[in-house]
């Protein structure tokens, strides 16, 4: 989403965040996901992973979750907020479970990835229209 918004010149009007739900805070990105993120010129060796917090959940505008058990683990911790949580499916209009291919082969990441560059595509218009509503 930041190379995106970047290549459309949107990157000082949004700002795009990642953060886990059950994330080791301060892990770097597995080799595997490098590999497969630089097959799209995309560098994310200074990636660190975090834990989303209450002050990540009060300034989104919006929060994509990948699976059905991240969106209830938030609603539970953050139920004032509930209603900025969206399965990044849900993009596309149906609501299935995104599985993360940590510790799988490279074809497993390259098939997240293509998912969530798809799942972004289709639904970009929504993901830029949460910061005309501001």
């Amino acid at each position: 989403m930041r190379s995106r918004l970047e290549s459309e010149g949107l990157s000082d009007r949004l700002e795009v965040s990642s953060a886990g739900t059950w994330a080791k805070a301060g892990r770097a990105a597995t080799p595997t996901a490098r590999e497969a993120m630089a097959e799209l010129d995309l560098d994310i060796r200074d990636h660190r992973s975090r834990n989303l917090d209450a002050a990540m959940m009060e300034e989104a505008d919006l929060v994509l979750v990948m699976t059905q058990a991240h969106r209830e683990s938030l609603t539970v911790e953050f139920p004032r907020l509930a209603h900025k949580l969206r399965l990044i499916s849900e993009l596309q209009g149906g609501e299935w479970d995104l599985l993360d291919p940590v510790g799988q082969p490279l074809d497993r990441y390259r098939a997240t990835r293509d998912e969530l560059r798809r799942l972004i595509d289709l639904g970009w218009a929504t993901i830029v229209g949460n910061e005309e509503a501001r």
